[in-house]
């Protein structure tokens, strides 16, 4: 049965009181008195149940609002593309080289946002009888972003219409080459952007300084299908759709827009949340050869879900960018043949495995090197890493690891023989990065770089390393201590182990999908007795809490092991704790399971 939080005042809302956990943290109600209220106002005005309220109150859903947030409706969320700055021009000269038969070139970035966006386009254009160019760089010989030789190489083609996706914005010298060449450039992108814009036909970018859209939090994949709506009704006004020449079904790619915007960890709100909701019943019909051919590879079980698109599926996309051919991941989710997505697909799988392993070596010399330069104590608001040898491919999710490591920004960066070093930072929310790192760059600090609030590419050269760590942490020592300081756990409700049924987790599951932005329920269950708690693995932790009445639940602790959630469940086997995690269903041998994704303990 669900309970709600011990009522505290507004400025102490302990949960369970616990004001320090075995791991450091705090414990709060996410709700203060007036999300309680509207919580109460959800379960009674709208008939659901009080947990599920509390989980939308905690979300600033309210009553009038509830039951159209259980289902979340592109049709109903979707703008007029017009809001965007720079739409009509672009979608009239998208519709008038598709009714020209014109040749079109998609330069998409290498992760996986860009290769859902070009996969999306390039399915689009095919669908409307082009043969499109669909370009993706190679991330180590080429960087990020178009750049001159590639334009070139478009205009011996032919090519007479660039559609940049997810890079573009800061391309100010390669989209000059595609003018100078007779192209025209469209740049589809969301990344931070500076007051002078490339040369560009247009540049649909929710982030440049005069739009006005809102629109601000899409992935670049979203931005291409809120385009394509545009086009798709240009192309109407031009009478192009015919009984013969029917018009795309744009819902039926969702699949693929789920899939870039879960992985570029834009916020799960809004239009990216219709997105994602109806783009994984598009995936449980398996109706896209590639997504299908990936899933099975990654032997997910069950029907998908949004944090299968972050873990499983996104990272062997990315694999192909990271250490193997960069067009890979973009073939596959162009690809028809389900034989050549099937061999596609273990490739993809293949480079994964071995990224993995890259990544672990990678992450132990960084972690061993934040851990000398911050000292016992941690100290340092930012963690900064860089070595010679490092993958190229890897750091950004070395970066990732080292600020779930270590609770600050982290910069993983790879140093080449030449002197210049090409790496990724991952920040923590509410620590803007792209724009500390577009500052870097105007002071001469970094060669090159951008990015959004939480994800930043920069290049540097390794003298300015000294340089670049004090700029970062006296530009963001006060904000990153401040964040730091109120990292407390919000917790959503109370539950005991025997009420935590599947039929629970299929009721909070209504609020989702979950992810940046629309967090996981986050519940607690006071006073259970850890009956064990063991290794999984080299990095992981499996438990198991009784309650008073003697019903149990299992529980995992991921990448837990070295650090001190992992500590403090060893020390306190048999010992009665308050245990903090988010429930899922553990599908093992194809019987659903609840189970305890464990996030903190503490001493009742």
């Amino acid at each position: 049965m669900a309970v709600a939080a011990t009522t505290l005042s507004d400025n102490e809302r302990f949960f369970l009181g616990v004001e320090r956990s075995l791991t450091g943290r705090a414990w709060r109600d996410r709700l203060d008195g007036r999300g309680q209220t509207r919580a109460l106002a959800i379960a009674q005005r709208a008939n659901l149940p009080e947990l599920l309220s509390r989980v939308l109150a905690g979300r600033d859903v309210d009553a009038d609002t509830a039951l159209a947030y259980l289902e979340p409706a592109v049709r109903h969320l979707l703008p007029d593309p017009n809001r965007l700055t720079d739409m009509e021009p672009a979608a009239q000269r998208l519709a008038r080289a598709i009714a020209a038969g014109e040749r079109v070139a998609v330069f998409g970035d290498y992760d996986v946002d860009g290769a859902t966006a070009s996969a999306l386009l390039g399915r689009y254009f095919r669908q409307c009888g082009l043969d499109p160019l669909v370009y993706i760089p190679d991330r180590i010989f080429e960087g990020y972003g178009p750049n001159v030789e590639a334009i070139r190489g478009f205009a011996d083609k032919g090519v007479t219409l660039l559609v940049t996706v997810d890079c573009g914005t800061t391309s100010v010298e390669a989209i000059a080459e595609a003018k100078r060449n007779g192209l025209d450039t469209i740049v589809i992108d969301h990344h931070q952007a500076d007051l002078e814009l490339p040369p560009a036909l247009a540049v649909i970018n929710p982030n440049r300084a005069d739009d006005l859209s809102g629109l601000g939090h899409l992935a670049a994949v979203g931005l291409v299908f809120v385009t394509l709506v545009a086009v798709s009704r240009a192309l109407r006004a031009r009478g192009f759709w015919s009984a013969t020449r029917p018009q795309p079904d744009l819902l039926a790619m969702l699949g693929l827009v789920a899939l870039g915007t879960v992985a570029d960890m834009v916020p799960l709100t809004g239009l990216n949340r219709a997105f994602v909701a109806k783009g994984l019943i598009g995936l449980r019909r398996r109706a896209h050869p590639g997504l299908t051919s990936l899933m099975d590879v990654a032997r997910l079980s069950g029907p998908p879900e949004a944090w299968h698109l972050g873990f499983l599926l996104g990272p062997r996309i990315n694999a192909g960018g990271r250490i193997g051919r960069a067009d890979l991941g973009v073939r596959l989710l162009l690809e028809d043949d389900p034989v050549e997505c099937a061999r596609i697909a273990a490739e993809l799988d293949r480079l994964n495995a071995e990224r993995r392993v890259i990544e672990q070596g990678t992450f132990a010399q960084a972690e061993a090197e934040a851990l000398a330069a911050l000292g016992l104590e941690e100290k340092g608001a930012v963690v900064v890493t860089a070595q010679d040898g490092w993958h190229p491919g890897v750091v950004g999710l070395v970066a990732a690891r080292l600020v779930e490591r270590f609770g600050r920004p982290a910069f993983a960066i790879a140093l080449a023989p030449g002197g210049v070093g090409t790496g990724s930072g991952r920040s923590i929310p509410g620590v803007d990065l792209g724009r500390t790192v577009r500052q870097a760059v105007r002071e001469g600090i970094l060669l090159k770089g951008g990015g959004h609030a939480m994800a930043a590419g920069v290049t540097l050269r390794k003298d300015a390393l000294g340089a670049f760590r004090a700029f970062l942490d006296s530009t963001l020592a006060e904000h990153v201590q401040a964040v730091r300081r109120e990292r407390a756990l919000l917790v959503d409700g109370a539950i005991s182990a025997g009420g935590a049924d599947v039929a629970l987790v299929e009721t909070l599951a209504r609020a989702g999908p979950f992810g940046a932005g629309n967090p996981e329920p986050v519940l607690a269950l006071p006073a259970h007795v850890l009956v064990y708690a063991d290794p999984a693995g080299e990095h992981h932790i499996r438990a198991r809490f009784k309650a008073g009445d003697g019903r149990s639940i299992n529980a995992i602790a991921f990448r837990a092991a070295a650090g001190p959630l992992g500590k403090a469940l060893r020390d306190n086997r048999g010992r009665a704790l308050h245990a903090a995690g988010c429930l899922a269903i553990d599908r093992w041998q194809g019987e659903p399971r609840v189970q305890l994704r464990l996030i903190d303990v503490a001493a009742p």
